[in-house]
């Protein structure tokens, strides 16, 4: 048995791991020690290349767009998911009147600040907002305050005592959770700011931090431009190289030759160095005799379109968007072939939006929205304080997908709910719909299309059916 185990250990360690060899094929090979580390050393100047691409460069603020519209779209909106239709409803009506009066600017609505809140976790790898009561509310006295990242400053680390510490902005309690965030109070630069002030403590109760974390213990965000940056750097210098190429070649360069040097002088007017003769369409201009003319003929760069090509499938990889939403590029697209890309690009988004969105960014100013509704008066609710989860219980409905092929999908759908795979409510909220109020505006409209003795195919009812036969 022994023996066996040696064998064992020895055959092992001969095979081992090529990721983790040795040797010339791997010189120069680079590592990752932490993920802390690396985003404490380098997330601020990459945020800040990312966000100058962002808005500089179009196939980044095409992604950009484009992941953002597909993550938020017209919002991702809250549905009560209380017992009692009296009280969803209400709080619907609260939440519907709430939405505009969101932002204390007045800007945008809660929709609009999902989508700058995402818009600058894509662009920077996180955003920040604050949860503040408003005296001036004309319903529920909530406004949401968006943070800029660097209002959270990356490099305050200090040793608080009892085990507390702050953590590139955060501060944590000695079990490790996150009780409070340090903010200034104005962007460090801003020439409109504070030319010097201290952060202030905000509970993290009040304050939201929205990132993708890609590693347990992970502190702060890094932009998702990051695997892509280099490569849209290269890919500018490579653009700019080649549009001075292409302006050269269109360049009519004329050089005109004396071998003898017994030409004389030539005519035309001489201006630094280049000699500038007026030509006409049909024109016939003698030269001296001696003299020539030879014109440049600069070569075109026949690589330069499939080499942006590959660049924008890589950038378009490293972002998880499909490489025919960032170029616009639709050559060569097939319905299949488009379908596949789409399909596999919308479970990321869903991801995105449950797992980060909706956990980070809209469940909690739901549940603070719904203890502010109680707390005034304007949501009655006796039993709160007895059963709070029934009234902060809320399902989150993203913006549905328009369909690859309507007919087909809707067949498709249409099947599952009368195999029973799925039901007309669940069939109705991944639309982005509320199932009561969609019935309710059913039996709404057949009740006025019967009193207008008026059928429409399957909306119609029985009895229309009945009568429209016979």
């Amino acid at each position: 048995m022994r023996t066996f185990l040696h064998r064992l250990l020895g055959l092992a360690r001969a095979r081992g791991f090529d990721a983790a060899g040795g040797g010339r094929r791997w010189e120069g090979a680079r590592t990752v020690d932490g993920l802390n580390a690396a985003i404490l050393a380098g997330a601020t100047t990459a945020a800040r290349r990312a966000g100058w691409y962002a808005r500089n460069n179009p196939w980044v603020a095409a992604a950009v767009d484009s992941l953002v519209g597909n993550v938020v779209g017209a919002g991702i909106k809250p549905q009560s998911t209380h017992s009692d239709r009296a009280v969803r409803e209400r709080l619907q009506a609260l939440w519907l009147r709430w939405t505009d009066h969101a932002a204390p600017d007045g800007l945008a609505d809660f929709y609009g600040l999902q989508a700058m809140a995402v818009r600058a976790m894509v662009e920077s790898g996180e955003s920040f907002a604050r949860l503040r009561v408003a005296s001036d509310a004309a319903t529920i006295p909530l406004h949401l305050e968006l943070l800029d990242r660097d209002q959270v400053p990356m490099d305050l680390h200090r040793e608080i005592g009892g085990g507390a510490r702050i953590r590139a902005g955060i501060e944590f309690d000695a079990a490790g959770r996150r009780v409070a965030y340090r903010v200034l109070s104005s962007r460090p630069g801003d020439p409109l700011g504070a030319l010097h002030t201290d952060p202030l403590r905000v509970p993290a109760a009040d304050c939201l931090h929205l990132f993708k974390p890609l590693a347990a213990g992970q502190l702060r965000g890094i932009t998702w431009l990051a695997p892509v940056l280099l490569r849209l750097h290269e890919l500018d210098q490579f653009e700019d190289a080649a549009l001075v190429k292409a302006k050269v070649a269109a360049l009519f360069t004329g050089f005109i030759t004396d071998p003898d040097g017994t030409a004389g002088g030539l005519s035309g007017t001489n201006t630094g160095g280049a000699l500038t003769v007026g030509m006409e369409p049909g024109s016939l201009i003698p030269l001296p005799p001696g003299t020539d003319i030879r014109f440049s003929n600069p070569t075109e760069h026949d690589a330069y379109a499939p080499f942006v090509k590959n660049h924008l499938r890589a950038i378009a990889s490293g972002l998880g968007l499909p490489y025919e939403l960032v170029s616009g590029d639709l050559e060569g697209v097939t319905y299949s072939s488009i379908r596949a890309g789409l399909i596999e690009f919308r479970r990321r988004v869903e991801q995105l939006q449950h797992n980060v969105v909706v956990h980070q960014f809209c469940r909690p100013v739901w549940e603070r929205f719904v203890r502010l509704a109680v707390l005034t008066g304007e949501l009655p609710a006796r039993d709160f304080d007895r059963n709070p989860d029934a009234y902060l219980g809320c399902e989150w409905l993203p913006p549905k997908f328009d369909y690859v092929d309507p007919m087909k999908d809707v067949q498709a759908e249409i099947m599952a709910i009368g195999a029973g795979l799925k039901s007309r409510s669940q069939a109705i909220s991944e639309r982005g719909y509320d199932a009561e109020q969609v019935d309710a505006e059913i039996a709404a409209d057949r009740e006025r299309a019967e009193g207008l003795g008026l059928a429409f195919g399957q909306t119609a009812s029985p009895q229309q059916k009945e009568a429209a036969d016979g």
